[in-house]
């Protein structure tokens, strides 16, 4: 059976892959979504973010023994505290500047952070396995589902969307657009602002670790492995708007998807139509798909 000429399971082979990677761009462009959102910051260390919980998963692993499930658990958490330092000692001084200044200083510290585990651990990567109880592959008649893979998507849905209701739903999401709107005002009510800016950010960082987590058992681990894809990233929440979390999630995605049967079709492309989209995108609507007209 084929699709447009195409044999039905490479079709479908790439459309999950696709979604796969659109899990990834999804999860990346939510953490930028709430940093920039709620504090207006560009935070351009996200890539060395999402790198360290993938090296965090490893080590843990390596060192003692603690492998996967802890892993997500605990790698986001540990790279969380490193985003809470950061927020703590260098952006907290930014916050009323241009945001340009915030996109130089976390510039700055990615190429620290990749300097850093580049000294540690070299460029040729580490591998890490996938966790025995999603090894293996479940026939659909169709095509063979990799069940890690089906996992990725699923996973990262569920945080994805678990943020969005956290932040658009919920009082301490309402607490938090409105102290990064009106920090005084919401002081007044007795909330601590600066308290809620620092667990944002570290929000922020604990989701680009649990992407790199996610993404540890099929990529190899490299200091570079979040610059390679930070600039798509950055991209997809162009394309949704800066600082919209659903159009983010969205976005991520769709792309994702389009990307992944671009590589089909056309597989010249590949590497560029979410930036042709892009600028389409920007002539169209320069606030993107999700974003507010001022």
């Amino acid at each position: 059976m084929e699709i447009f000429g195409i044999p039905i399971q490479a079709f479908l082979g790439q459309l999950l892959l696709g979604l796969v990677n659109g899990s990834f761009y999804a999860m990346l462009s939510l953490g930028l979504a709430v940093i920039f959102g709620l504090l207006g910051i560009v935070n351009f260390a996200h890539g060395a973010l999402y790198m360290m919980g993938a090296y965090a998963a490893w080590l843990l692993q390596e060192k003692w023994g603690l492998g996967y499930w802890f892993a997500l658990v605990l790698a986001p958490l540990a790279v969380g505290f490193i985003g809470v330092i950061a927020e703590r000692t260098l952006l907290k001084r930014l916050y009323s500047l241009d945001p340009l200044y915030g996109l130089l200083l976390t510039f700055g510290l990615a190429l620290i952070a990749e300097g850093v585990f580049r000294d540690q651990f070299g460029v040729s990567g580490q591998q890490y396995q996938v966790p025995e109880l999603l090894q293996g592959a479940t026939d659909l008649g169709f095509m063979v589902l990799p069940n890690y893979r089906a996992w990725v998507v699923f996973a990262s849905l569920a945080i994805c969307l678990s943020t969005w209701f956290l932040i658009e739903r919920t009082r301490l999401g309402s607490y938090l657009r409105a102290g990064t709107e009106n920090p005084k005002l919401v002081q007044a009510f007795g909330v601590n602002v600066p308290l809620m800016v620092m667990l944002t950010y570290a929000g922020g960082a604990g989701l680009a670790a649990m992407a790199g987590v996610l993404a540890a058992p099929i990529i190899q681990i490299t200091p570079l492995m979040g610059s390679n894809l930070i600039i798509v990233v950055f991209a997809v929440v162009v394309i949704g708007g800066m600082g919209s979390i659903l159009g983010s999630i969205l976005t991520g995605l769709s792309l994702g998807i389009i990307e992944g049967l671009t590589k089909v079709f056309y597989p010249e492309a590949s590497n560029v139509v979410v930036f042709v989209i892009m600028a389409i995108v920007l002539v169209i609507r320069p606030a993107g798909l999700f974003g507010k007209e001022k």
